[in-house]
């Protein structure tokens, strides 16, 4: 019995170790220093637009179909109009067959808060 209380004191111990999510946003930095943007994706909507920010994602509804990447070219273009970005400066870094995105923007091209304001202003018009 002591060996099980002596792992289930170490499993504690590490957790309190580990560092607690911070962020109560889907707008992140990474190592990198580049901004992560977690996307949830609603491809074949009649019109481009920000439909919710939570701490899953950002719902963004896109007017174009989900085949042959059109749709995530789609999430690009708008946005890095939503963001005022250059289009090089917006990319997907995952789930290019998947609802569920994560969109680098570059480093340096704007900051986190910038970027939560913006898409807050975008989904309350």
């Amino acid at each position: 019995m002591s060996k099980n209380k002596g792992k289930a004191k170490s499993a504690v111990e590490s957790a309190k170790t580990k560092p607690a999510p911070t962020s109560d946003s889907p707008v992140t930095v990474d190592k990198s220093g580049n901004i992560c943007i977690k996307i949830l994706a609603k491809p074949g909507a009649k019109h481009n637009g920000i439909t919710n920010i939570e701490l899953e994602g950002v719902g963004v509804q896109i007017a174009a179909p989900p085949s042959e990447g059109e749709a995530n070219a789609e999430l690009v273009k708008f946005l890095s109009k939503v963001l005022g970005l250059r289009k090089s400066d917006v990319s997907l870094d995952k789930g290019s067959r998947s609802r569920n995105k994560i969109i680098l923007i570059s480093k340096g091209a704007s900051t986190v808060e910038s970027i939560e304001q913006l898409l807050r202003k975008e989904c309350e018009s």
